[in-house]
């Protein structure tokens, strides 16, 4: 198998300041690649941070150039990096959110939340989800937070052909516990390795957990941030067999 190197971004976003958190971004995106990095995962809308109230206002389409910053980045660096933001495919068109694939060869993909949180409904209509990342000998399978609490989406990525489980979230210190067993359960049950890009600190009112994780395939965990803060948690395979590594930003 080829050599990969994957990252959660555990970053911290600033309530509806889009630019100071595009350059956070992209100094992720720069220690991302002085450690290899080729698919840096960002937590769900990484951009604007969880803040419903201000997805409306905030919403752009997937072209639009307030992301040239973050595609000319990944580019020059020659990684694909997934952010969070809320999209809206045409003007008029429901607000969705967003994982935008800013691809290392200059290619953009979308990735729109699928199952909705109870009361995100009130912001946001559902998401058609999106393609599985083909990359070499593997293919990438996204979600977004509450994707993963509905079993039938890793089903589907597994049936699929994914190797990989990427999710950008936002788990409360309250939730951790539950949602980080469901997706190591993945890893075992699926025999899919699993990434969990979570915020490093508060989002939306809510006390994030932090702690961003990667689980090889069959549940073992390989690396997690140890609490909050902004991190990146790598996997790096080489060889055939997976290693983890925290790295604080």
């Amino acid at each position: 198998m080829t050599a990969l190197t994957l990252a959660a971004a555990q970053s911290l976003s600033i309530a509806g300041d889009v630019r100071a958190n595009l350059q956070r971004h992209l100094t992720f995106m720069r220690v991302a690649a002085e450690h290899a990095v080729q698919l840096l995962v960002f937590p769900e809308l990484s951009l604007t941070g969880y803040e419903p109230c201000l997805a409306a206002e905030l919403a752009i389409t997937p072209e639009d150039r307030l992301l040239t910053p973050l595609r000319e980045m990944a580019r020059e660096l020659r990684l694909t990096a997934v952010v969070g933001m809320p999209i809206r495919l045409a003007p008029e068109a429901g607000v969705m959110i967003g994982a935008l694939v800013l691809g290392a060869d200059g290619s953009l993909a979308v990735y729109t939340k699928q199952h909705l949180h109870p009361g995100e409904e009130a912001a946001f209509i559902a998401g058609q989800g999106g393609a599985v990342l083909e990359w070499a000998d593997d293919r990438i399978a996204l979600a977004v937070c509450a994707d993963f609490s509905h079993a039938s989406h890793p089903h589907t990525a597994a049936e699929a052909g994914a190797t990989v489980y990427a999710a950008s979230v936002l788990i409360s210190e309250a939730g951790y516990a539950t949602d980080s067993t469901l997706l190591q359960g993945y890893a075992a049950k699926h025999g899919l390795l699993v990434l969990m890009a979570n915020h490093g600190g508060p989002s939306g009112g809510y006390v994030c957990a932090g702690r961003s994780a990667i689980w090889a395939a069959g549940g073992r965990l390989l690396a997690a941030a140890p609490g909050v803060g902004d991190a990146l948690v790598l996997a790096r395979r080489e060889g055939g067999e997976w290693a983890g590594q925290v790295v604080v930003v």
